[in-house]
């Protein structure tokens, strides 16, 4: 397996107005936007900086009319991105889509087999991807996985990506917090959904330098804010959100801001 294998390389807006919520993540997470200038359907990179941090584009017409709705979607870097998709349908998950995107790559839309849905990703040029994160503003610094049973989605990623446990935090009522890795570096955490949760799904943390300012920007935006602002173990802030049209994501600052 190659270092890139397992990890997170992308993160994806599918939404009903992609001008709106374009301006909204600008205003909110400070993004950069240009249009990727592909051929087919609009795409608009968004970046920190230089550095591209993730895509936007509207939901085509099929999947509305599907009963899909606005979120976002993680890509995974997969080594042999068409083993890695028979290996999910083989363990009880659902591969919805493939496809190759010219001058970029190949990806498999997939789900677990508890539902949460993915995009396995292989590029033509690895070292054209981003390096981790860690706390740079505008970057995704966090990757949460709601799974109907935590302890089967990680037996599931784990035999897919190598993806190794590291911390556990006891969080009372709501179980234990599973803090995973990859490449050694800890990038995300799983938990049981509550009650409340209507369905397994990942939800992506984007850096922003200073809690307080952001929500009020989600506010003032037109964004919610579901849950938060509040301290996590470690000292972070953090605080799950939802944009104008719906989609889910979360804000994450330093415990110094």
């Amino acid at each position: 397996m190659s270092s890139f294998h397992g990890r997170f390389v992308w993160c994806e807006l599918m939404t009903t107005d992609a001008a709106a919520a374009t301006e909204f993540y600008r205003s909110v997470i400070g993004w950069n936007a240009k249009d990727a200038g592909m051929t087919g359907d609009p795409y608009t990179i968004l970046s920190a900086g230089e550095v591209g941090t993730a895509g936007l584009m509207e939901l085509p017409q099929p999947a509305r009319d599907a009963g899909m709705r606005p979120g976002w979607l993680g890509y995974v870097w997969a080594d042999d991105l068409d083993a890695t998709a028979a290996r999910v349908a083989a363990a009880g998950g659902a591969v919805h889509r493939t496809g190759d995107i010219p001058g970029v790559g190949r990806f498999a839309v997939v789900g677990d087999p508890q539902g949460a849905v993915l995009v396995l990703f292989h590029g033509m040029n690895p070292e054209q991807e981003p390096p981790p994160a860690g706390s740079t503003p505008g970057r995704v610094g966090w990757h949460e996985l709601h799974a109907t049973d935590r302890e089967a989605a990680f037996a599931f990623y784990a035999g897919l990506f190598g993806w190794t446990k590291t911390d556990a935090i006891d969080m009372g009522a709501m179980g234990i917090y599973q803090l995973f890795a990859t490449g050694g570096t800890t990038v995300g955490g799983m938990m049981t959904r509550q009650p409340p949760v209507p369905a397994p799904f990942w939800l992506y943390y984007f850096n922003v330098e200073a809690i307080g300012a952001a929500v009020d920007r989600v506010k003032a935006a037109g964004g919610q804010v579901l849950n938060g602002p509040h301290q996590v173990p470690g000292g972070s802030w953090i605080a799950q959100c939802m944009d104008p049209q719906g989609a889910m994501f979360a804000i994450v600052a330093p415990a110094s801001q």
